[in-house]
This record gives structure tokens, C-alpha cells and sequence, in this order.
């Protein structure tokens, strides 16, 4: 075994040296800071409250009331009375049918009553005549019931008479066609000088009673099922028929002013859709509503006493379901599986795995993970968009 060199010993001394002094001086050095700071992330804290369900379904405007004019009778139109587009009354002048054949008709008929008045008048004179004749045996009795029979059928005779001649007015009255309800007529479907009712009775024009109007809405029939259950649990309590409240979002996104009411829900589903059809009623005194509009209606369907409703972007969707991180008592992050079912507006309605007072993670997801410690502040709700700044000319 070689014996190490005076060299080397020497430098190992001084490299032992050397580290000795270097670790003393890192024990002289301050400690470090330690762990980053908890992150900090805005929280939710729960508190239950009275929550009225709302449920937006589209639907499409009809009118209240819708009348056909047709043509009655066959003839030549002479004028049409009324201003298309305009509102009329049930009653007023639409159109005026040539009713010179209806006339004609009508005297025929009152000459045939008047003929039939007098074969009666004079059957009636020979029955009086025969009436005590018989009674002195004058005449024999089937001659005077001759007489009684030929005045029987003359009264029938007028009473044939008097209705030819009724339904001969009633043709003359056709010939002026009138509006069967108040509305709003639209554009005339015939021009003067076309024949009309000739075989058929011959469309002239529409009306519709625009003020109300019904909106006609369809609703899926898994919600329907949904909102049944919960009312029969107990979860949810029925707003009423008096109560609910209908509110309707034009096509421009604007709310309509006046409120509805909801007249009935089917009792069947559609099978082609799915759906189930409902039918609500608004006023309409400025015509703004028109048969055929689509719309969006806020229907008021039940409502929940103790609610427990998260903003939308809490809740977390994986495979597995829904989740939310929450923070416990020791500032640390738990995720939690919660049942959120039913949007109301930006919200989600938690049915279960929340309770009142917990604090849920709203804002500051990438900081919090299960398990990490963080430093919750209150949230202070969404942020509304800033102003577009003008732009320089």
C-alpha cells in the first residue's frame, strides 16, 4: 500500500477546510420565508331563500277570434265598403253583392203569399157558410169535410208561402255582406265584378280580434314531469292558477309591458314533439302583438321556500355529474357533488348537497385545488361590462 504524497494531503486538508467555512456561513444566512401565502378566491356563503321558479318556453302569437267572410249567396261583387287593414265592428257593411235577382225573388214570394192568403180566406168563408147548413142537414157532412180540409191545406199553402218568402229575404240580406265579429280585416281576397258563391261559399276577406291575443306555448314533457314530482314531494309549492304570473320577451328581446294569465295546459303530449301545449292571454290595446310573432314567455310555475342557488360558473361539469369546490372551516378546498338540475336566470338551483352557511368557490378556480388551503373573501357578484370607449376621429 503506497503512501499519499505531503501534496496531497495537503489539499484535501484545505478542501475540508473550505467546506467547513462555507457551511458555516450558510448557517449564518437568515431563514428563508417559508410556503407561499394561501391563495386568495372569492366565496359564495350560502343562505337559503323564497325562489319562484320561472320558466321561459317559446311560443307564437294567435288571435283571439278569427272569422272568414265568405259569400252566402252567388252574384256579381258591386263594391267593397270597407278600408283593408282597418279595425270594423261586427255588424258593419263589407261588401255589397248584386241583388237584383234576390229582389225579383223576393216579390215572387210575396205575390205567392199573398195568393195563399186569399185561397185561405175564402176556404174559411165556405167552411162558415157550411157550418150551419150541416147542422139542418142542408148539405151532406162529407161536403163540409171538403170544406174544413180545403181550408187546412190553404193554411198550409200561406204557412209554405211565408217561408219561401223568408228565405227569399234572407238571400236579399246575404247580398250585403257584413262583418261577423269586431276586428282587425285584412286585405280583401275579390274585386269588384267577380263572381262569388257560384257552387261554393267563396272566401272575401279574414278578421281577427287582436286585442286579446292568446300566445300558444310548448313545454317538454320531461319538465312537465319534473315540475309534478317536486310539487307532489314537497320541494316545490304550485304558484297557482291565480297567482302565476306569465311575462312575455318580444323578438327584439324587449319585455312586453303588460302581464298574462295562463288559460289551461293540455292534457296530452304531443307525439310528434314531445311537448305539451299551454295557452296564456295578454291584452293588446296598441295592436303591438301580431298573429303569427314569435315570442319568448316567463311562466311562473311554482316556488320554493328555502332555495339554495349558486351562480352559474360554480358549478362544474364532469362525467360523473355536477361538483363545487368548497372551502370548510380549516380555509381548505373540498370538491363536493351537488344536484343542479334547473337553471333559474345565471343561476343554478342546488337540490341537494349543499347547506345553508357553507362557503362555495365562485371566482379562482385555478387556485384552488381538493385539499389546497386558500384564503376566501367574500364575492361581490358578477361585473357588469365595461363601456365601449369611443373611438378616436
Amino acid at each position: 500500500m503506497s503512501i499519499p504524497s505531503p501534496d496531497f494531503i495537503l489539499r484535501a486538508c484545505t478542501a475540508l477546510i473550505l467546506a467547513t467555512l462555507v457551511s458555516a456561513c450558510e448557517d449564518k444566512k437568515p431563514a428563508a420565508a417559508g410556503a407561499p401565502p394561501p391563495a386568495e378566491v372569492a366565496v359564495l356563503t350560502i343562505t337559503p331563500g323564497r325562489l319562484t321558479l320561472t320558466t321561459e318556453l317559446p311560443g307564437r302569437i294567435e288571435a283571439s277570434r278569427v272569422a272568414q267572410v265568405r259569400a252566402r249567396v252567388p252574384g256579381i261583387v258591386l263594391k267593397r265598403v270597407f278600408q283593408e287593414g282597418s279595425e270594423v265592428k261586427a255588424g258593419d257593411t263589407l261588401f255589397r253583392i248584386d241583388p237584383a235577382s234576390f229582389k225579383a225573388t223576393v216579390d215572387s214570394a210575396q205575390a205567392a203569399v199573398a195568393k195563399a192568403e186569399a185561397n185561405l180566406a175564402q176556404a174559411a168563408l165556405k167552411v162558415q157558410r157550411y157550418e150551419p147548413l150541416v147542422k139542418t142537414n142542408a148539405i151532406s157532412k162529407q161536403e163540409f169535410d171538403d170544406a174544413m180540409t180545403a181550408q187546412k191545406q190553404a193554411s198550409a199553402d200561406l204557412a209554405a208561402a211565408r217561408a219561401t218568402r223568408q228565405s227569399a229575404n234572407l238571400n236579399l240580406g246575404y247580398a250585403t255582406v257584413t262583418a261577423p265579429i269586431s276586428g282587425r280585416i285584412g286585405r280583401a281576397l275579390v274585386t269588384e265584378g267577380a263572381l262569388v258563391g257560384q257552387g261554393e261559399a267563396t272566401p272575401l276577406a279574414v278578421i281577427q280580434q287582436i286585442n286579446p291575443v292568446f300566445v300558444n306555448l310548448t313545454q317538454s314533457s320531461s319538465d312537465v314531469l319534473r315540475l309534478r314530482r317536486a310539487l307532489a314531494s314537497g320541494q316545490l309549492q304550485s304558484a297557482g292558477e291565480g297567482q302565476a304570473k306569465i311575462m312575455l320577451v318580444t323578438e327584439d328581446g324587449k319585455p312586453y309591458p303588460q302581464p298574462g294569465k295562463l288559460l289551461f295546459s293540455d292534457v296530452s303530449v304531443d307525439e310528434s314533439s314531445g311537448a305539451v301545449s299551454l295557452r296564456a292571454e295578454f291584452g293588446n290595446p296598441q295592436r303591438m302583438l301580431l298573429p303569427g310573432m314569435y315570442v319568448r314567455a316567463k311562466l311562473e310555475q311554482a316556488a320554493s321556500e328555502n332555495a339554495i342557488t349558486v351562480p352559474q360558473q360554480a358549478v362544474q361539469r364532469t362525467p360523473q355529474g355536477a361538483t363545487v369546490m368548497v372551502v370548510g372551516s380549516d380555509n381548505k378546498v373540498v370538491a363536493r357533488p351537488v344536484k343542479a338540475d334547473t337553471a333559474q336566470g345565471s343561476t343554478w338551483i342546488i337540490t341537494d348537497g349543499l347547506q345553508a352557511g357553507e362557503r362555495v368557490i365562485v371566482e379562482g378556480f385555478q387556485k384552488a385545488k381538493p385539499g389546497a388551503t386558500v384564503k376566501p373573501v367574500p364575492w361581490s357578484g358578477p361585473v357588469a361590462p365595461a363601456a365601449a370607449k369611443p373611438q378616436a376621429n
